[in-house]
């Protein structure tokens, strides 16, 4: 199947377009993450999770709604409580998080247990004659200001450590440039993605860095596959003007790009529709990841590399090296 047939599409010429687009997405995130930060999970800081079912024993009592839930807690100190209906309202199953206020004193502990209690007092008609810690709390874990923190720089750390890798891998696969170039596009990616739940104020879980993660894979494998055709267009065409080599490369791979990452768009898009709460923000991470993953693979890694050797005059030996037998 191929949607894109010869195309002679000006990626190299129109690179500045790109950028120009790549910029209101950066400082839009920049701004978004100065002014409100990123919004750490309760896995990431700390605070409660639980996820409770308050479907009444008794048949004739109406399913609890999230809003009487939610005003419930607010009266007993948990205004900032996030509270989400798992499956159909009828089920009565939620799940709550809350964050502790202060992020130096751990005060977990005592979160857990005023909720538990406050459950129990200010809703008996949906845990009576049902085991508060086997039918009501099905899930409750507390995580601490240490543990949340310390899980945090593992995170960043697991990002930066793939990047470094990736640099290490595409240096030795084709140049230290191309390798440098391929790294700043998918900081580009994940620092789009960032800034957008920054503006939106979702929260960054364990679920959001695993999709992160697979992002920086699949970009840079995509990226991979360009600058493979570029070097062996360099090869069969060493006396042709790399601007025009570059580009017939990127369009030569057009295809295969963009069918590759709408079949997977349409599996993640299906997650987001289809999937219910839980993984929305999984899956809008992984939507966003495939565009900009695509965009910066299409758009921006080789229109760097050209913006490199254009600054250091460099191209004649740079070439060479690039075309050099392996």
């Amino acid at each position: 199947m191929r949607l894109f047939a010869h195309t002679n599409i000006q990626f190299v010429k129109s690179r500045y377009y790109a950028y120009a687009f790549s910029l209101v997405f950066i400082l839009a995130g920049l701004v978004g993450i100065i002014v409100n930060g990123l919004n750490w999970s309760i896995d990431f800081s700390s605070g409660v999770a639980a996820t409770v079912n308050l479907k009444s024993a008794d048949p004739q009592v109406p399913a609890l709604d999230i809003d009487h839930l939610r005003t419930i807690l607010k009266e007993k100190g948990f205004a900032d409580a996030e509270i989400q209906n798992i499956g159909d309202m009828e089920n009565g199953i939620f799940q709550i998080k809350i964050k502790s206020r202060d992020s130096k004193k751990d005060t977990s502990t005592e979160t857990k247990n005023l909720l538990i209690s406050t459950i129990k007092a200010s809703l008996p008609e949906y845990v009576k004659g049902r085991d508060m810690n086997k039918d009501v709390i099905q899930e409750i874990y507390v995580v601490g200001p240490k543990v949340g923190g310390e899980l945090r720089t593992q995170a960043l750390l697991a990002v930066l450590i793939s990047l470094a890798l990736m640099i290490i891998y595409v240096w030795f696969r084709f140049e230290l440039t191309f390798g440098i170039m391929a790294i700043l596009a998918l900081f580009h990616d994940v620092f789009i993605i960032l800034g957008i739940f920054a503006i939106t104020g979702k929260e960054i879980t364990i679920q959001i860095i695993a999709a992160l993660l697979t992002i920086v894979g699949y970009s840079i494998n995509d990226t991979i596959v360009v600058f493979d055709r570029i070097r062996e267009d360099l090869k069969a065409n060493r006396k042709d003007d790399y601007h025009v080599v570059f580009n017939k490369a990127i369009n030569t791979t057009l295809n295969r790009t963009v069918i590759t990452s709408l079949t997977t768009l349409f599996t993640a898009a299906s997650l987001y529709i289809f999937g219910g709460s839980v993984i929305h923000d999984f899956a809008l991470a992984m939507c966003l990841g495939l565009f900009f993953g695509t965009y910066s693979s299409i758009f921006v890694a080789s229109n760097l590399v050209v913006e490199t050797y254009q600054l250091t005059h460099k191209e004649k030996t740079s070439l060479q090296h690039l075309t050099k037998k392996r």
